[in-house]
């Protein structure tokens, strides 16, 4: 895919298109209602970023759940904000920036030492752990998975090593390798590329429910996992399914068969 360059606003146009065609009604003829094929996970809905949080309580006792609010919180909004800037910084600087930002905001004292735990804590992180089951169930299936996540191939890499998840995994799409970040529609094109499917052969699972929107309005089948039990957007959209874990995605997938 070509990276985005001077032709920016021919880009954007046609981003925009593609947004608002995937929000009309997806109409499958009975030819085009084929099997599932494919499933994309955001890399936060297969790995706990909470032992990251708990570090910070550790490091700075009665101080570590407000740095983890900020830190957690900035680390999303700097990557919608280089969005809508068009200043790309990759998601291992930016984790980097949303920490210093928030240790800061916490008024902690964060040495070079602290520094190195914390952000070294994102390459280490492992499994719900629901998760080992739903992915051997849907392999069994002979469902193709990925990974298309903000996090670098380098952090998507620890992790999965790091939990041994290596055959589940066809292939880990960093957004990174389109220099823009999720839900910017470009991003979600990356599973239609490298699975040479079309959209409704492909399921996405999302950690955060703004990422559900954004795969919803790009026009995949989405699936939510709610691990945080948060509300859902209030953007208009919502995705097909929602769960506090993986353990009914099987389930969901042979609904879209029914459909």
């Amino acid at each position: 895919m070509k990276r985005i360059g001077a032709n920016r606003r021919q880009f954007l146009g046609a981003a925009t298109m593609l947004a608002a065609s995937a929000l009309a009604p997806r109409v499958l003829s009975a030819q085009n209602r084929s099997v599932i094929k494919a499933v994309a996970f955001d890399a936060f809905a297969i790995f706990d970023s909470r032992p990251v949080f708990d570090l910070a309580e550790e490091l700075f006792p009665r101080h570590g759940a407000q740095l983890s609010n900020e830190w957690r919180t900035r680390q999303f909004e700097y990557t919608w904000l280089r969005n809508s800037m068009h200043k790309y910084a990759d998601f291992w600087n930016v984790t980097q920036d949303a920490l210093n930002y928030a240790a800061k905001q916490s008024k902690v004292s964060l040495g070079p030492e602290q520094n190195k735990q914390l952000m070294s804590a994102f390459l280490q992180l492992k499994p719900w752990p629901d998760v080992a089951a739903a992915l051997q169930t849907l392999q069994k299936r002979g469902i193709r998975m990925a990974l298309l996540s903000n996090m670098t191939d380098t952090m998507m890499k620890a992790c999965v090593e790091g939990s041994n998840l290596g055959t589940m995994f066809e292939f880990q799409l960093s957004t990174d390798r389109v220099k823009i970040f999720k839900p910017d529609p470009v991003t979600y094109n990356l599973a239609l590329e490298a699975f040479h499917l079309q959209k409704h052969q492909i399921a996405f699972v999302a950690f955060g429910g703004w990422d559900a929107v954004g795969a919803q309005i790009f026009g995949y089948s989405t699936y939510w996992v709610n691990r945080l039990n948060v509300p859902s957007e209030e953007l208009g959209v919502s995705a097909d399914a929602t769960s506090h874990d993986l353990s009914s995605l099987p389930s969901f997938l042979d609904s879209l068969q029914k459909a």
